[in-house]
């Protein structure tokens, strides 16, 4: 999946900061999570959204045939990007059950805590980062 989905997003929303003494995966942390969870896939709909209303309206093909090739790899590529974010919207539905659960900023692996700067950089994150590199590069060796 593109890294680079909705990234201004991550960046921008306000981080959490923790309170002295605080235990991982608080209330208040995982309300602050549930919220921007909510708030990214709300982005998301919103421009699933226009790009639905931009494919209606701006249908008309053009009579010059490289126009037209233009349009539909345009449209193409906007349909590309819709899809992933599709795929994203799941993996935020699915933190936001693992919030319910419980299970939220810790991994699935190792069981171990996830780590708040990493959940804040992705929200949608289920492995520490060690586990994400050693699945990485089994996948890379073809072993899954």
């Amino acid at each position: 999946m593109d890294n680079t989905i909705n990234v201004d997003f991550i960046e921008n929303y306000p981080m959490y900061q923790t309170k002295p003494g605080e235990e991982y995966m608080s209330p208040e942390m995982l309300e602050h999570f549930k919220g921007k969870l909510l708030a990214w896939k709300s982005q998301l709909i919103a421009e699933a959204n226009s790009t639905v209303t931009h494919l209606k309206t701006d249908s008309d093909t053009p009579a010059d045939p490289n126009d037209r090739a233009s349009m539909e790899e345009e449209f193409a590529l906007e349909l590309r990007t819709r899809d992933r974010e599709r795929k994203l919207i799941a993996k935020i539905d699915k933190s936001l059950k693992d919030i319910e659960s419980g299970e939220y900023g810790y991994c699935k692996m190792s069981g171990d805590e996830i780590g708040l700067p990493r959940m804040e950089a992705r929200p949608t994150a289920t492995l520490t980062v060690e586990m994400k590199r050693k699945q990485e590069i089994r996948e890379k060796q073809g072993v899954a």
